[in-house]
């Protein structure tokens, strides 16, 4: 525990304008992110008696081993500040509100030449048209079927939609009037585009003018007694309608607006939000948060803008948001939402009427999710720490594993040898931090000697990353930076990292479900270190306990590891898949654990989830070996020129019976480049036979490369 009078900046260094302040740890990480319209009064007030601070504010400063600020022009700027280095240093400290679920929007891609209408969650993409979000997939899917006989738009996707183009044949929603089709040219792009755009107006709330037109359409067809196409218009009102009641109007004036409520108590609290558009609601959304930090219900408010508009532009955020209340610089932040959506926003509490009863409703959404939440949550978090507890007491540690990384070996029968470090902190998965590995110092199947060189390889990290910030000294630096000036002008962009160490070949992504993107890195590393800015590093933090997937050999070989770095502070334990027992180094019998104990159940998690990590990269390391060509190891070929002379010959077959002059011919390809690829057809094994399993037939290539 730090004593916050160790790195309290002197009053005369704190400047008195606005600015944004971090708070950093023993590491350099970031810890808490804060802005401030005074610094200088803000800070002061993290350096009074601990006794007279808020316990979480208490543990923030007892935690945090330094603090630095930047300085800005305006209180709009030091608001965009602080939301990007919330979104890039991601602080433990600060509210981060997390979605109850991934809410799946309705979207018309009109990036495309034929717009599609589809379900889409995660982030949104750029030229897509969003509505929403809603509150289950099948009220999009049934809202769309409604609308299709009226507006039909292609919804297949682009695998459908190219093969129904090749065989002039179109899908089912082709045959019965739900598609356009203009993959088989029914229509022509700008017809298509126009009854997306039809679609959208419609989605957006423009519906009274359109469903006036159709009935216009059908009273003028009825006159002309064209009665069929009258009944079609009839039918198309009504699927309108429909589709128009299942968002009930609750304002009348058609109004735009997103509508925010909070519960909270003294640990959590749950935001709701109502899109209304168009007087009708259109959308639902809700988050939970611990409250880590010191926070009313204005902070709350302020940070669920942020994070609601923070991505947003333009139509995204609505003319009018309604809060429970106001930030505490409300000018700023409807300035701030102004400038995201390019036009005025009015921020306010509602005070009468329609809008305020509106705002009692999402208030007792916000509180029945709380209500829910701490329901699932209470035995979540008490089940969590007993077993932390229990693991802490059955290994003789002196004090619960916050974090605990886990590694595992994959192969196949010696091929493709990897493996996977997953990071559980608190009891729960932290997919920011896994890493994956490719095993190069030996070849062949030598589970234990695997073990002994990924452990060596993390562990070598970590050392040096401890070197190059400087925590083996015995004098720290000193931690108080001078305030950065003069005042920008614009908004301040988030500092690079110029200090992580570059990417080496055999560390790959964070797993692919993880809502946090990995770490950029510095790609020279001959570059000029210099001061950390405190992003999250690949291995720059120690486990408290590492768990390995095997027995006492797998034990001994990671503790072997450990021991030859030096390294004599960090726990290591293995879990055996057979009886479920767990070993710990140099100790000749295993730890048995209840079959009840949580701790058990904490650590079988951690195991198959390593285990889950590291089958997937073998699984896709092989896949894409099996996938590999003879033009592969061709030096300077890449995958357009490959591409390209598949296209021309049509085939691997038919190329490797091509001459060098003929291989010339293909736009791209020089005579040396001809030269190396016939040289490497020529040298390629020849590919096994594929067998048909049902009736054992050798299936042979065809000249078209088709196989029959």
């Amino acid at each position: 525990m730090a004593d916050p009078s160790s790195y309290r900046p002197k009053p005369g260094q704190i400047p008195d304008s606005p600015g944004v302040y971090k708070f950093r740890d023993e590491h350099r990480r970031v810890i808490y992110v804060g802005k401030a319209k005074n610094l200088r009064q803000r800070l002061a007030n993290y350096f009074q008696d601990l006794a007279a601070l808020h316990p979480r504010t208490r543990t923030m400063v007892t935690t945090a081993a330094s603090v630095e600020w930047t300085v800005v022009s305006t209180e709009v700027e030091a608001l965009q500040l602080e939301y990007s280095w919330i979104k890039e240093f991601d602080p433990r400290f600060n509210v981060k509100y997390r979605d109850d679920k991934s809410y799946p929007y309705l979207a018309v891609t009109l990036n495309e030449e034929f717009p599609r209408v589809q379900v889409m969650r995660g982030a949104k993409k750029k030229g897509v048209r969003y509505f929403g979000p809603y509150g289950h997939a099948w009220a999009i899917r049934e809202t769309v079927d409604l609308m299709l006989r009226v507006f039909p738009v292609r919804t297949c996707s682009a695998g459908v939609f190219k093969n129904a183009a090749r065989t002039g044949r179109p899908c089912l929603l082709g045959y019965i009037g739900k598609c356009s089709a203009p993959c088989v040219g029914r229509v022509t792009p700008e017809e298509h585009r126009e009854l997306a755009d039809d679609f959208c107006d419609f989605m957006a709330g423009r519906t009274g003018t359109y469903i006036r037109r159709l009935e216009k359409d059908m009273m003028a067809a009825a006159e002309e007694m064209e009665y069929e196409r009258a009944a079609r218009l009839r039918d198309d009102v009504e699927a309108l309608k429909r589709a128009m009641e299942k968002s009930a109007v609750v304002l009348a004036d058609a109004t735009d607006a997103d509508l925010i409520a909070v519960a909270e108590d003294e640990l959590e609290a749950a935001v709701q939000i109502f899109h209304v558009r168009g007087g009708r609601v259109r959308g639902q959304r809700g988050w939970v948060t611990d409250k880590v930090e010191n926070v009313d219900t204005s902070g709350l408010v302020e940070h669920a803008l942020q994070q609601l508009y923070g991505e947003e532009t333009g139509d995204s955020v609505p003319k009018e948001v309604l809060v429970p209340a106001l930030p505490e610089d409300p000018d700023a932040v409807s300035q701030w939402l102004a400038g995201r959506r390019g036009s005025q926003v009015s921020l306010r509490i509602p005070q009468r009427g329609d809008k305020k009863d509106l705002m009692a409703t999402v208030q007792r959404n916000a509180l029945q999710a709380l209500g829910l939440h701490k329901t699932k949550r209470a035995s979540d978090l008490t089940t969590r720490s007993r077993a932390l507890e229990e693991i802490a007491e059955a290994l003789g540690l002196d004090t619960a594993p916050l974090r605990i990384e886990c590694f595992d070996i994959s192969h196949l029968q010696g091929d493709d040898v990897v493996a996977s470090m997953v990071v559980f902190e608190d009891g729960l998965a932290r997919k920011s931090e896994y890493r994956r590995f490719q095993i190069k110092g030996f070849e062949g199947q030598d589970d234990v000697r695997s073990m002994h060189e990924v452990i060596g390889r993390r562990f070598k990290r970590y050392l040096q990353e401890k070197e190059r910030t400087g925590e083996w000294e015995e004098t720290p630096a000193p931690t108080v930076p001078a305030p950065i000036g003069p005042a920008p002008t614009g908004p301040v962009p988030a500092p690079q990292d110029a200090t992580a160490a570059p990417a080496a070949p055999d560390i790959a992504a964070p797993d692919p479900g993880t809502d946090t993107p990995a770490p950029a890195l510095v790609p020279d590393p001959d570059a000029e270190p210099r001061e950390d800015d405190g992003r999250p590093k690949r291995f720059a933090y120690p486990p408290q306990l590492v768990v390995v997937d095997g027995g006492q050999p797998q034990v001994a070989a990671a503790k072997r590891a450990l021991d030859e770095l030096g390294i004599d502070d960090i726990a290591v334990c293995g879990l055996a898949k057979r009886l479920e027992e767990v070993w710990l180094p140099d100790d000749d019998d295993p730890v048995v654990l209840p079959r009840s104990s949580e701790g058990l159940y904490l650590l079988q998690r951690v195991r198959d989830e390593a285990h889950r990590f590291a089958i997937t990269y073998q699984r896709a390391k092989r896949a894409k070996r099996i996938r590999s060509s003879p033009l592969d190891t061709v030096a300077g070929l890449g995958e357009t020129r490959k591409q390209a002379l598949i296209k021309h010959f049509g085939s691997v077959k038919k190329l490797k019976q091509a001459t060098i002059d003929e291989i010339c011919e293909v736009p791209g390809i020089g005579r040396r480049t001809a030269e190396s690829v016939a040289v490497a057809l020529a040298s390629a094994a020849p590919a096994a036979p594929a067998v048909n399993t049902a009736t054992g037939e050798i299936i042979e290539e065809d000249d078209g490369g088709s196989t029959t």
